[in-house]
């Protein structure tokens, strides 16, 4: 067995994105994964930290990721773009940029939610200092090489997105999850698959079925009863087990499945269920997550009958 070679380049990220948009996360979640990283650093000083007389060799070199934002003193993007440009033709660095977006409305209500001021907003409220950076960052956006938009995501969501996208050597074997949900209370944000269970009778509409959910046997019934469950259901499994070792062929470590209705407690954490179950028999280990299923049985969610 030949020894592995010798890295050639050092792999170096830059974080950057709006402010509250998840930065301080994602270094710490690439710290954990073996990154050494650096927060608040001035661009302007790149060269000199890559070139510096004490860094080790290459091949004892931990990837670097470095996080810079608007606040960083004489931050002007068309130049950090110029400066990077420089970097990225060097065959001794893999460098990569990656930008962090999120909607202005969900800025506004995380700084409300911690009550900070927005640097850039002074005595304005923050949708002024928000609606500022956002022009003074929008060439980095353009020149990212990778943009996450972290407008849906909780912060275990970006801890999950950076794992998947950076964790050293992909797992021997796929990693499935597989989530049920109510389109009523908002989509996944991590779903690489989405399949709408919403044409099947609803049992919520059965008083006797309203309060249990898709893990009570008589909930299952009504939905196997369905004249296009058993079909459709086939289908669906058939589909998964085809596309699954396709992903681990081209190098793809997770796989996220959600199943969605209306309420997210009848039809699609029976159908989950359901497609769990046949997975570990094709012998997968998929781990199962139910996001809706304590939340309010409501005619109002459900939509007309």
């Amino acid at each position: 067995m030949n020894a592995p070679s010798a890295p050639t380049s050092q792999r170096v990220l830059l974080v950057t994105g709006l402010l509250g948009a998840g930065k301080t996360t994602v270094l710490r979640v690439l710290e954990d994964l073996g990154w050494e990283t650096i927060d608040n650093f001035p661009i302007r000083l790149l060269d000199r930290l890559i070139d510096s007389a004490d860094a080790p060799p290459l091949e004892e070199r931990a990837p670097l990721a470095i996080g810079f934002d608007s606040r960083t003193r004489g931050f002007d993007a068309g130049k950090v773009i110029e400066r990077v440009k420089k970097l990225v033709a060097r065959p001794d660095l893999e460098l990569t940029t990656l930008f962090l977006d999120c909607a202005g409305a969900e800025l506004e209500r995380r700084y409300n939610e911690t009550r900070r001021r927005h640097p850039l907003a002074q005595d304005l409220p923050a949708a002024a200092g928000i609606a500022a950076e956002r022009e003074l960052m929008e060439p980095l956006r353009r020149w990212a090489d990778m943009v996450i938009s972290t407008t849906q995501f909780t912060s275990n969501d970006l801890q999950q997105a950076i794992r998947e996208r950076f964790l050293p050597g992909a797992p021997q074997t796929l990693t499935v999850s597989i989530t049920s949900f109510g389109f009523a209370r908002g989509m996944p944000p991590i779903a690489d698959l989405v399949f709408d269970m919403r044409f099947l009778d609803n049992p919520h509409w059965d008083p006797a079925l309203r309060e249990l959910t898709g893990r009570d046997a008589a909930v299952g019934d009504h939905v196997r009863k369905d004249p296009a469950f058993a079909e459709a259901f086939a289908r669906i499994r058939d589909l998964i087990l085809l596309l699954l070792p396709r992903y681990q062929v081209q190098g793809k470590a997770y796989v996220n499945i959600a199943f969605g209705c209306t309420g997210g407690r009848h039809r699609s954490v029976f159908t989950a269920e359901e497609i769990a179950r046949e997975l570990r028999l094709a012998g997968y280990a998929p781990s199962l997550h139910h996001r809706n299923l304590q939340s309010r049985a409501a005619d109002l969610v459900e939509g007309k009958h």
